[in-house]
């Protein structure tokens, strides 16, 4: 029985159709590149209070990882996915930059890592150099790690730049500056509101230009833009705005079937949350689509969007406490605990329509287990 948003209590049945299980270590997909941007999985035994230092259960964090690459998934790792900002700090990031970059080598997989200025102090007063010297240090970690930096939006930078000019300034030195290409990331206020007039704009459409701009101008250090705006009309106009060799990464988690798919005017590649939650359906969708069996991909990966709406609803940046719940019933961690307390963001009311609608996407690999988790749950939060 679970509780609804109307204060009752209804019946739940899973359907009982997991998704057929994926080779093991099976290859990445051929058309699209593809990222799924990972979470991480708290120590139950330690603290992770609000505002405490983040203890992992590596472990179970690593596991996950490896999960993602066997079905022929890249990581995306230390993004907002895995708690930048928001309850990951700097030296939890640095040592989960570390441990993936190192198992991701030794197994010859795609990982890609954020790279930002979160380890700078809040509030005001930053300057333009010190945010450009914390992006540095923050590189030097990926890049000596031996992954892919992805160059974080920044909070700070969005706080002290006084226009696009300031932007174009703090970007271009830093790319000057990597040792190989790296991907951008633009990321909506829905997602960080401090994010706001990010590159010198308050409307996103208006910064197409700016971003475009320093895209072309270091189109030889760039593979790649990861874009997450929610709105697929702006990504397809600067996805058409890119020079040839730069990709754009979708991270439209309300949007991303037919921006994957794409047309006769391109498509876009996935650096996404959304799939570490549906990696089995999204990593069999994209080879039905290197099969040129577009039918199959719609099939597949078109009951997801339901889910991924549910879990990236209002507000969207607690959207991480979907991911690691749904990690939580398919057995990929032991507790349903998050660093920071992240846990209790969401109500039971939305964990319960998460648990339906996974089961609806056919995304509960063993729906036995996600059903006796979700009755533990119910039963130490009052529901009989």
């Amino acid at each position: 029985m679970l509780p609804t948003a109307d204060g009752r209590l209804n019946g739940f049945t899973p359907r009982g159709a997991p998704p057929a299980p994926a080779a093991a270590d099976a290859p990445p997909p051929g058309s699209r590149t593809a990222y799924a941007a990972a979470h991480v999985v708290a120590d139950p035994l330690a603290g992770n209070a609000i505002g405490a230092p983040a203890r992992l259960d590596w472990e179970a964090t690593m596991a996950f990882r490896h999960h993602l690459w066997d079905l022929g998934l890249g990581v995306a790792d230390a993004m907002d996915t895995a708690q930048r900002g928001m309850g990951l700090d700097w030296p939890a990031t640095a040592e989960l930059i570390r441990r993936s970059a190192a198992e991701a080598a030794s197994r010859g997989a795609a990982v890609c890592c954020g790279a930002g200025t979160d380890h700078l102090e809040p509030g005001a007063g930053t300057t333009l150099t010190e945010v450009e010297a914390a992006y540095t240090e923050q590189l030097e970690t990926v890049e000596g790690a031996g992954a892919i930096p992805v160059l974080m939006a920044s909070r700070h930078l969005a706080a002290c730049a006084r226009g696009p000019a300031d932007y174009a300034a703090v970007y271009g030195r830093l790319l000057r500056q990597v040792r190989g290409p790296v991907i951008l990331h633009w990321l909506g206020t829905a997602f960080d509101p401090a994010l706001a007039g990010y590159w010198g704009h308050d409307d996103p459409a208006e910064a197409i230009d700016t971003v475009a701009g320093i895209i072309a101008e270091h189109a030889s250090r760039i593979d790649g833009i990861k874009v997450s705006l929610l709105d697929a009309a702006l990504e397809v106009r600067l996805r058409e705005r890119l020079p040839a060799g730069v990709r754009l990464y979708t991270g439209d988690d309300f949007n991303y079937p037919e921006l994957i798919e794409g047309d006769a005017g391109g498509h876009s590649h996935a650096l996404l949350g959304i799939f570490a939650a549906i990696a089995p359906a999204a990593a069999a969708a994209l080879r039905a689509l290197d099969a040129g069996d577009t039918a199959g991909y719609r099939a597949l990966l078109e009951p997801t969007v339901p889910l991924a709406r549910h879990i990236f609803a209002a507000p969207t940046y607690y959207y991480k406490t979907g991911i690691a719940f749904l990690s939580w019933l398919n057995g990929h961690q032991p507790g349903f605990t998050m660093v920071g307390g992240l846990h209790s963001a969401r109500d039971l009311v939305h964990l319960s329509e998460a648990l339906r609608l996974a089961d609806a996407a056919g995304v509960l690999t063993d729906p036995d287990l996600a059903v006796a988790r979700m009755r533990g749950l119910l039963e130490i939060s009052g529901v009989r």
